[in-house]
């Protein structure tokens, strides 16, 4: 109930903004404005994921999306790197598919690729902003990232939970761990070796 009626407020302090935002894309990069995919929640339940365009949908002669470096915008950078792109996502909160703490929602074909103890991660609400993401963002590798999320599982508590949305206001000022190296986002996930493969 907090979380919704704090994004109840934060939507309506921060309209004026979203409006700018929105024309700015439409502006710049035309239709949508929105970017709007499936993503698991908590128990893998499946909802609408909102974000604000930050690429364009360009294509090479074959008919493939472009690597997403080269369809990132200018526009699209400045509101990674400021995460504006994510104020969207106070709608997510505000429906209750979503909490401001909590692990970043990921794909939906990621699902089965996780081992038993990774998809732990979905026993919570995931969120805006995490324990990953104030201890790397898209520095980290894929494993290092999952296994700060089953942390805050296991260690969930208000006080915690306050403390990673100060020190996500100090990374968002900063503008740390925007990029995984030689990617715009993160590299898609393949899965977790098997214990067999890595000896």
């Amino acid at each position: 109930m907090l979380d919704r009626f704090v994004a109840a407020i934060a939507l309506l302090l921060f309209s004026p903004l979203l409006i700018i935002i929105a024309i700015a894309i439409y502006t710049r990069m035309g239709r949508p404005i929105f970017f709007i995919q499936p993503r698991p929640g908590k128990n893998g339940r499946i909802f609408s994921f909102y974000k604000f365009c930050t690429m364009t949908n360009e294509c090479d002669d074959s008919g493939n999306l472009l690597p997403d470096v080269q369809r990132l915008t200018s526009v699209g950078r400045f509101l990674r790197q400021t995460s504006l792109d994510e104020l969207p996502q106070l709608w997510n909160v505000l429906k209750g598919d979503m909490s401001f703490v909590g692990p970043r929602p990921l794909l939906v074909a990621y699902l089965d690729r996780y081992s038993p103890e990774q998809a732990r991660r979905h026993e919570v609400k995931p969120g805006i902003t995490g324990w990953a993401q104030v201890n790397g963002r898209n520095t980290l590798s894929w494993e290092e990232k999952f296994k700060f999320d089953v942390w805050y599982v296991d260690h969930w508590n208000l006080w915690l939970d306050l403390k990673i949305l100060f020190l996500t206001l100090v990374k968002v000022f900063k503008r740390e761990g925007i990029s995984h190296p030689n990617h715009a986002t993160m590299s898609e996930f393949q899965g977790s070796p098997s214990p067999s493969s890595t000896k």
